[in-house]
């Protein structure tokens, strides 16, 4: 299957394979990994965001529930009161498009009604047997990652990880979702072990062979810092090396928390592998 080269997102239009695109990561949470805390109020998110914009994110994904192992699971009511009214005020004064990061199709739905341009997964279209539905109904982008229930222990690492990748394309097909609105991530960090979690990084090229753009989300994880020893705010080399070799391997965005800095290396690291230097 050949990539799609194009996707429309909201106003924008993104080619792929002509640069690296950049998601901003905005938590409205108090328990989120490394910035529980920091942006969970209207205020504090808005500034953020406008930062993030600022320093050239091409798209801010907003999430209301932190998804670190142990974190606190929140009803759906309380993600949505989190989340909306920030997606709203976003929508309204950024030029950019904003994702909801989210696996409840209720959630999803209201935030597209909000504003939101784009479904960010981190169940793959499994979680919840709505959520498929809702991104065909409303003709928006979904990312679809890698996760599972079963644990770490898999037959062949990268062939059970593409074929469950396959099954939620094909629930994404079944719900009619079109092919360019596709997005796929392989998980780093979920129910993978640290070898594990380095192994994809190693083949994550493999994972074009689905033919859909690749979503990377490593940013200031907890594989950087067993390599490095150092805790989540202390990890900003190490996940420029994560984003670097994701380019190289061929993934199409990045999910970071800083993104002045990945800007600029994916700038870099695009020159080289894509031969552009004028990106942006």
């Amino acid at each position: 299957m050949k990539q799609k080269r194009r996707l429309n997102i909201g106003k924008n239009v993104w080619d792929w394979g002509s640069r690296t695109y950049i998601m901003g990561i905005l938590n409205i949470t108090p328990d989120s990994f490394s910035d529980g805390g920091k942006f969970n109020n209207d205020e504090a998110a808005l500034k953020q965001a406008f930062v993030m914009a600022g320093a050239g994110a091409d798209i801010i994904d907003v999430g209301g529930e932190s998804t670190r192992p142990g974190s606190t699971v929140v009803s759906p009511e309380e993600e949505i009161e989190r989340v909306i009214p920030i997606i709203r005020i976003l929508s309204k004064n950024l030029k950019i498009p904003i994702s909801v990061d989210t696996y409840r199709a209720k959630t999803a739905e209201a935030a597209i009604k909000a504003g939101a341009c784009m479904i960010n997964d981190i169940w793959g279209l499994k979680y919840d047997s709505e959520m498929a539905s809702v991104a065909a109904k409303y003709n928006v982008p979904v990312c679809i990652m890698h996760n599972r229930t079963g644990g770490t222990e898999y037959n062949n690492l990268i062939g059970d990880i593409l074929h469950e990748l396959s099954e939620s394309i094909e629930l994404a097909h079944k719900a009619g979702i079109k092919e360019e609105n596709i997005i796929i991530d392989p998980g780093i960090g979920f129910a993978k072990t640290f070898e594990q979690n380095l192994e994809v990084m190693r083949k994550l090229d493999a994972l074009k062979a689905l033919g859909y753009p690749i979503l990377l989300g490593a940013s200031r994880k907890s594989f950087i810092g067993k390599v490095l020893k150092l805790e989540a705010y202390d990890r900003l080399e190490g996940t420029l090396a994560i984003t670097a070799a994701g380019i190289m391997k061929g993934c199409d965005i990045v999910r970071v928390h800083d993104v002045l800095e990945n800007v600029r290396v994916s700038k870099v690291i695009d020159c080289l592998e894509r031969k552009c230097t004028d990106n942006g």
